[in-house]
């Protein structure tokens, strides 16, 4: 095999490697919005819960605390795991 022919067959291989990242890198922006559109439904459950909680502070059930609680330290998670990845 001559040396033209080497550089070719590396060159489409590369090429092959590209083209397969792309679309990897496609479906992971895929997935990271659908991650986020989760976590921005989570967010809206979350802010909803809270204001509930603030403005009724005094009498909401310690399951009512909880559950916010919870839910905004998984949203927190959440979002520090999609940073992540980002970087």
């Amino acid at each position: 095999m001559s040396f033209q022919d080497e550089l070719k067959k590396l060159s489409e291989k590369i090429k092959q490697y590209r083209d397969e990242a792309r679309v990897q890198m496609h479906l992971a922006h895929e997935d990271v919005k659908d991650e986020w559109d989760d976590l921005e439904k989570d967010w809206e459950r979350f802010r909803s819960k809270l204001d509930h909680i603030l403005h009724d502070a005094e009498d909401a059930s310690k399951e009512a605390r909880q559950t916010a609680r919870k839910l905004g330290e998984d949203l927190r998670t959440g979002y520090q795991n999609l940073r992540n990845r980002k970087k």
